[in-house]
């Protein structure tokens, strides 16, 4: 029997394996410290997706630092690659979920020193490893079957979320441009999301928040010198809307503040800085999802600015044992 033929007699396989991408969508933390739209949506406890993640940047400041450290004068392009892997799952009769991503890729740039030399670096091979962890506190209940997922309405959800990541990646202390950052880094965050209008696939809209709060460890071999950094504030607004079933849109926007970064006792300036960015995700079939956006700086004019553009494009695969089984009882090949 063929996918179209299955969901029309069962409906309820067509919106449950729907909700797999919710997980679906692990994002490149390192670069502008962004997650599109609806990666916090809940799904069914037990679900898995493996995500497939390129991305192209560039910009004044190196993609695989969430610290946002800007070089006046320099630019910098990197093509990295994540994979990664998430798992949902019922603690406490809440929804929760875990995830670790590792970035790899390449990363060369320009600068220019005091003196008005040109210096070129370039560096390649894998970044720090990032863990996640995150449960939702307010907002419908776990998801543990099939009835449960056709009864989810998000309403208002607030999670609970912290990041962390392990200083292991690619780092040469005799440049300033590194995949790996050679410090413990990591967020704790509080996901919000607000359903406008009626829960129906087709007609989905919701207003997503995440306000979060990076947190940085000493670099005590930062070409030389010790780098410190304040904890860095961040804001992400999602507006996001269903055209079809199997086509959604979002407006993406970001603000940065805070994060200001010391070596050896001199003192930089304070990250203000704001990015805005589009988003368009389509579901191939019931276990694979794309997803494609764009985002840049806005307010990227003085030198000391953060400015930075990037394209990302994301493949994922999401199964449940579950829906697995019942697709296959039904005779969906």
């Amino acid at each position: 029997m063929k996918n179209n033929e299955t969901s029309k007699r069962f409906p309820c396989l067509r919106v449950a394996t729907g909700t797999l991408f919710a997980i679906g969508l692990l994002c490149a933390s390192q670069a502008q410290a962004q997650v599109p739209g609806r990666f916090y949506w809940k799904t069914l406890s037990d679900s898995s997706a493996v995500p497939l993640i390129v991305e192209s940047i560039s910009g004044n400041t190196n993609p695989f630092d969430p610290s946002h450290l800007v070089t006046a004068g320099g630019s910098f392009d990197a093509t990295m690659a994540l994979g990664g892997y998430a798992q949902t799952f019922t603690l406490m009769d809440r929804a929760a979920m875990a995830a670790v991503i590792l970035p790899m890729g390449r990363l060369s740039g320009e600068a220019r020193s005091r003196s008005g030399t040109s210096i070129n670096q370039s560096s390649n091979g894998f970044g720090d490893p990032m863990l996640e962890f995150n449960i939702n506190v307010i907002g419908p209940k776990a998801q543990k079957n099939i009835p449960d997922a056709l009864r989810y309405e998000p309403g208002f959800s607030l999670d609970l979320l912290a990041d962390l990541a392990l200083p292991i990646g690619q780092y040469d202390s005799n440049q300033a441009l590194n995949l790996g950052q050679n410090r413990w880094y990591g967020r704790v965050g509080a996901p919000m999301i607000m359903q406008l209008g009626l829960w129906v696939p087709g007609r989905r809209t919701t207003l997503e928040l995440l306000p979060a709060a990076w947190i940085f460890g000493e670099n005590n071999n930062y070409v030389g010198q010790t780098l410190k950094t304040d904890p860095l504030f961040q804001l992400d607004a999602h507006l996001t809307r269903d055209f079809t079933e199997n086509i959604w849109g979002a407006l993406d926007g970001s603000w940065y503040s805070g994060g200001k970064a010391t070596i050896n006792s001199v003192a930089g300036t304070k990250r203000n800085d704001v990015a805005f960015g589009l988003t368009l995700g389509y579901k191939v079939n019931n276990n694979m999802n794309l997803t494609v956006g764009y985002k840049s700086t806005v307010n990227d004019s003085a030198p000391g600015d953060m400015r930075m553009d990037s394209f990302m494009a994301t493949l994922v695969f999401g199964w449940h044992p579950l829906i697995e089984g019942s697709r296959r009882l039904a005779g969906d090949k």
